[in-house]
């Protein structure tokens, strides 16, 4: 086994055995308790360290270690107290184990194991809650990261804990992972990509399932779920039932100082408006930590929206904004997306992308592309340009030239030139930032990405295996936009259309939340306000409910917004009554919530955190959650021996993608590029396609499939020769396309089949636009998620011809190309 990491002096594995993964899931919130199995086979004492990823909105609730028939349940400390105790525990011969959250990232975890005996075993427990994202085909996404790539850190900056990644090529530890799934709304199907065993539904209305992955899996990649529920996007509300751990009198305490405080401002009138100042200040830290001590003694709600737009809203094709894409070019993006048959490099699949990106934007918009790595380059140096045929072709150009050439991973560079352009009036501006996640600091990202996000809106995508959970979805948090992952055989393309979905629909403002609940009950948001709102996408609210009440046991909550200037209400009505056997999960992840919310106020205020800190760790220890703060510590002192010598030390490896070409030299072209022509688009489509490929039918292979639409032929057509990528890449920038030979040959005809049909008084770029929607509609219906604009833009553009007999045309092309397709399902 080819170990970077270190090894034993006799080349043995490290001491981690095996690892047990076990998935509860309820609705749309995944409990996961992994059990790791450590064994010292060496002579001496051992200590070990496994440095391992989570989700980044993880809460950690539980940690505890196995010696024997002795279990030790850990406690929640302050970190560095917890360090403390680890250090002189290890020191005195006790065992000791530390978990804590890296400084860097919050993705990213590092286990200690001290003083493990001679052939003594270990089994530490680790438990997490995280909410399960809504894909954009209704399916709710579990992911357990079993990859950590290594995070490129730019020159000065503090590694820390990421710098501790052992990797090897085999992870050399067992590992089974099983699934329980329970819902209110029947379980349609899961999905895997990974091999599972067959599901098994536990009562009649399949409201109940387990499954187990098979055997023999290698923790190669991310095991990823995807659940089918009935009435997935139906609007939810969750009360859970609080514990009584706050002292009865602490809110009371909390007024008396408070009181305390304005008897002295009475007594000291000078300066008084200063003193005021304090005691407001003073008074509101007091008041949030009598909210930290009752957090989890009052009920909790989680409310999940999915707001739904009209439909004419939906289907109109703005012609305005900034569009910005920023492709991560460092050299790990020459990694493979998966290892299959047919697999391309990350690179390939986001230039395909970046062209039907690029085909799709309408007219009049404003747009530039950004590649980073150790340095940055853009197309359009000075700042973004108009969307015309010729700014068009010239990112054509610019995308055949795009190489993972720029060395590692350094994005804030580019960010920092972004922002620093001046925004275009009534053009939104919209960010599209493609990378493999491989960065160290993630923190100072989406910081600045949080300073400015009043002036644009980000949407992320993570490229391959082990993208950093806390940089991709923060980003799009921070920005008010969307984030998607694409992983093993995913095609990326699909992810990407649903994001420009997203950013093409009209902006959302003026977002309110109002609560009504019966007299006596306060309502306490512990959620940061609503920023973005998606069509059919969740939103999460959490709040404490504080107080009690004699009347009616139901409470709503009224969401408000504009619409392209025009209010909207949504009203959710749901019952008070506390949820039985929920577990703390909806406490702990509101704490969760809450702790990331303060810790963003701590980093922007620099030197003026020490109460913040505070908070951030009386909820931490309260609640039982990790933060960046505290870490969990365990002592086992009833097992105290002697340690002859230092420990040895040894670094657990964790998969990891390896990169021969992370660090390969810039290379750079000289001379002007070629002319771009119809027949190098052409070749350029077939080198880099990875549309319209038909994937092998597999019982728990991932397969999106859209269905046909209704107007098309019950009778699906064999597949022509082409594919989307070849049509879309002949596509102007106006919608049209123009007869040509390069265009004939992907309907599979020749030039002069195409230009002999043409019926009479009907220009050619009409009759070619024309006939490539019909092709779409007629052969590639289940990719249309991919072409929906391109085919908006091309119906738009024959709309403003004026075309004469269009209903005659249409049949003229069905009956060219063997197709069936109505002239209304064209949208002309």
């Amino acid at each position: 086994m080819d170990c970077c990491g270190l090894v034993t002096e006799r080349k043995l594995p490290v001491p981690l055995k095996s690892i047990r993964v076990e998935v509860q899931v309820k609705s749309h919130v995944a409990t996961v308790t992994s059990t790791l199995q450590y064994v010292n086979e060496e002579e001496r004492h051992l200590e070990a360290l496994f440095v391992f990823p989570l989700p980044a909105d993880a809460a950690v609730c539980h940690f505890s270690a196995k010696i024997g028939d002795q279990e030790i349940v850990a406690e929640v400390q302050d970190r560095q107290t917890a360090r403390d105790e680890y250090d002189d525990a290890v020191s005195s011969g006790c065992q000791a184990f530390l978990l804590e959250e890296s400084e860097e990232s919050s993705d990213v975890f590092s286990l200690s194991v001290g003083c493990l005996s001679p052939g003594q075993n270990a089994d530490i427990t680790i438990t997490y809650i995280t909410e399960l994202s809504v894909q954009d085909d209704h399916s709710l996404r579990f992911c357990l990261p079993a990859v950590l790539n290594p995070r490129y850190a730019p020159a000065g900056s503090d590694a820390g804990i990421v710098s501790e990644i052992s990797s090897c090529v085999s992870a050399p530890y067992t590992f089974t992972f099983s699934v329980h799934v329970s819902s209110p709304n029947p379980i349609s199907k899961l999905e895997s990509n990974c091999t599972l065993d067959p599901l098994v539904f536990l009562n009649s209305d399949h409201t109940q399932a387990t499954v187990n992955l098979s055997s023999g899996h290698k923790l190669d990649k991310d095991v990823e779920l995807f659940l089918y529920y009935q009435n997935t996007h139906q609007p939810t509300a969750i009360v859970e039932a609080g514990v009584n751990t706050a002292k009865p009198d602490s809110q009371g305490q909390a007024l008396d100082e408070v009181r305390h405080i304005d008897v002295k401002l009475k007594k000291r009138p000078r300066r008084r408006g200063r003193r005021l100042l304090f005691s407001r200040r003073k008074r509101k830290a007091v008041s949030a930590s009598s909210q930290a001590s009752s957090l989890m003694s009052d009920p909790m709600v989680m409310i999940s929206l999915y707001p739904e737009f009209p439909k004419e809203v939906m289907s109109s094709l703005p012609n305005k904004g900034e569009f910005i894409f920023v492709m991560d070019r460092s050299g790990s993006m020459d990694c493979m997306m998966h290892h299959g048959k047919g697999a391309k490099t990350r690179i390939q699949s986001a230039k395909a992308t970046l062209i039907l990106l690029l085909k799709s934007l309408p007219m009049g918009c404003y747009f530039n592309v950004y590649g980073f790595g150790s340095r940055f380059e853009c197309f359009f140096f000075y700042q973004s340009v108009v969307y015309n045929e010729d700014t068009m072709d010239k990112a054509l150009q610019a995308v055949n030239r795009m190489e993972a050439d720029l060395g590692g991973t350094d994005i804030v560079p580019a960010l920092q030139h972004i922002y620093n352009q001046p925004c275009y009036p009534e053009h939104p501006r919209q960010l599209f930032v493609f990378t493999d996640g491989e960065v160290r600091n993630t923190k100072e990202v989406l910081d600045l990405v949080r300073d400015h996000a009043q002036s644009h809106r980000c949407f992320s995508f993570g490229i391959g295996e082990g993208a950093s959970t806390a940089l991709i979805t923060g980003m799009a948090k921070a920005g008010s936009g969307h984030a998607q992952f694409i992983t093993g055989t995913d095609r990326m393309q699909p992810k990407v259309m649903e994001s420009l979905r997203f950013a093409l629909q009209p902006a959302v403002n003026k977002i309110s939340v109002k609560w009504k609940v019966p007299h006596g009950i306060k309502v306490n948001t512990l959620s940061p306000p609503i920023k973005m709102l998606f069509q059919g996408q969740r939103s999460l609210i959490y709040a404490q409910l504080k107080g009690q009440s004699s009347e009616n046991s139901e409470g709503s909550v009224i969401v408000q917004y504009n619409l392209k200037d025009q209010p909207v209400t949504n009203q959710l009505h749901f019952c008070l009554k506390p949820t039985e056997d929920t577990g703390l999960s909806v406490h702990r992840l509101a704490a969760r919530s809450l702790i990331c919310c303060l810790e963003q106020r701590e980093r922007k205020r620099g030197g003026r955190v020490a109460n913040i800190r505070r908070r951030m760790v009386e909820i931490s220890v309260e609640a039982g959650v990790s933060s960046v703060h505290t870490a969990f510590i365990a002592i086992n002192k009833d097992n105290r021996e002697a340690v002859k010598g230092p420990l040895i030390q040894r670094r657990v490896p964790i998969q990891v993608m390896r990169h021969d070409t992370f660090f390969r030299p810039v290379m750079r072209g000289g001379g002007a590029p070629p002319p771009y022509s119809h027949e190098q688009a052409i070749a350029e489509a077939k080198e880099i396609d990875d549309f319209g490929v038909e994937l092998e039918e597999k019982p728990h292979s991932r397969q999106r499939k859209r269905k046909a639409d209704s107007a098309s032929s019950p009778s699906k057509p064999k597949p022509k020769t082409g594919s989307s990528l070849q049509l879309i890449t002949l596509q102007k920038a106006s919608g049209c396309w123009e007869l040509s030979a390069a265009l004939a040959r992907v309907f599979g005809k020749t030039e002069d089949e195409l230009t002999n049909q043409k019926p009479a008084q009907v220009d050619g770029s009409v009759w070619a636009t024309l006939l490539s929607l019909i092709w779409l509609y007629g052969y590639k219906i289940q990719q249309q998620i991919e072409w929906q604009f391109v085919a908006m833009k091309a119906a738009s553009w024959i709309g403003s011809q004026n075309v004469v007999s269009l209903s005659r045309c249409v049949c003229d092309g069905n009956h060219l190309l063997g197709c069936q397709v109505k002239e209304e399902t064209l949208g002309i």
